[in-house]
């Protein structure tokens, strides 16, 4: 049987359904080439601000007994002259999405400007960082900011513009919805999920920054629910992100409603691997099912 992975996001490809995501090694070409050549069908940057930020102190990981992942990183990254400096004529074979980040609509479209000459596929705006107040608290929890950062990227550039949307909230699918009423293309759905871990012994919360983001396989059940209620209420693709660890858990998000899938955390524990060993178990899952193509999978569940 002659299996087909591509995926249709917009206006572009993707061999197979599978792309890193923000945050996990991708703030540099040479890693976003080893990413590529890893068997990934797509490529996220780090989320890239107007100026340069040094992010949180130490320490901004903690990795908990049970495969997850406690972060607050607080957006470091070299600002976005510089991204565009180093990234001007890279070519990693695979279409790329330029993460972005700011405190107001303004920021976020001049930094779009900027990227604009790296040829993006497409911009996905971090709407939801749950540890930096200017991103999470006061942007992406907000439906008319939501409204306005995207409906001001979207005037300023002709690539598609995906919304990085928060659990955070009380109603995730209004969040989407102004999202989607200002133009986006695509929902990612979710960003981490606001959390803290406290050292018995020292009696003390164990970030330099208190408190921060969960990821990994114990939010994973929160983002099924938010990709099931979106395919539900929205008609542009979702792309599902949050405790992907093996094809079982691609297929899960894809019978929610995602048309693509993000990976982060997992390469933490099981490295680049971890896109060939899940195409190799979506492909015998696919062959053992009947199905000839990921669009055949996509909503199954509903």
């Amino acid at each position: 049987m002659r299996l087909n992975f591509q995926v249709k996001l917009a206006n572009f490809e993707m061999d197979n359904p599978l792309m890193l995501a923000s945050g996990i090694l991708g703030m540099s070409p040479s890693t976003l080439r080893r990413v590529a050549s890893s068997g990934a069908g797509g490529l996220v940057t780090k989320s890239i601000g107007l100026e340069a930020r040094d992010g949180y102190s130490n320490p901004t990981v903690y990795v908990d007994g049970y495969c997850s992942l406690l972060n607050a990183m607080g957006l470091p990254n070299p600002g976005v002259d510089r991204v565009v400096e180093e990234f001007l004529d890279q070519d990693f074979k695979l279409p790329i999405i330029y993460s972005i980040f700011g405190s107001s609509p303004e920021d976020y479209s001049q930094v779009a400007r900027k990227l604009i000459r790296l040829k993006p596929y497409a911009f996905e705006l971090n709407l939801s960082c749950p540890h930096v107040k200017e991103v999470g608290s006061l942007v992406g929890q907000d439906p008319k900011m939501v409204y306005d950062v995207v409906k001001r990227v979207k005037q300023c550039v002709n690539v598609p513009v995906f919304a990085k949307i928060t659990p955070n909230v009380t109603d995730v699918v209004e969040i989407a919805r102004s999202a989607v009423k200002a133009g986006a293309d695509a929902i990612v759905a979710i960003n981490t999920v606001k959390a803290m871990v406290i050292d018995v012994d020292v009696m003390k919360p164990v970030l330099g920054n208190k408190s921060g983001g969960l990821s990994g396989p114990a939010i994973k059940p929160i983002s099924i629910k938010i990709v099931y209620d979106l395919y539900e209420n929205l008609k542009v693709p979702v792309i599902g992100v949050g405790g992907i660890q093996t094809w079982k858990d691609v297929v899960e998000y894809l019978l929610a409603g995602a048309n693509a899938v993000q990976i982060g955390s997992a390469i933490t524990w099981r490295g680049l691997s971890v896109f060939k060993e899940i195409l190799f178990g979506l492909r015998q899952y696919m062959i053992e099912k009947g199905f000839s193509s990921i669009d055949e999978i996509v909503g199954g569940a509903h």
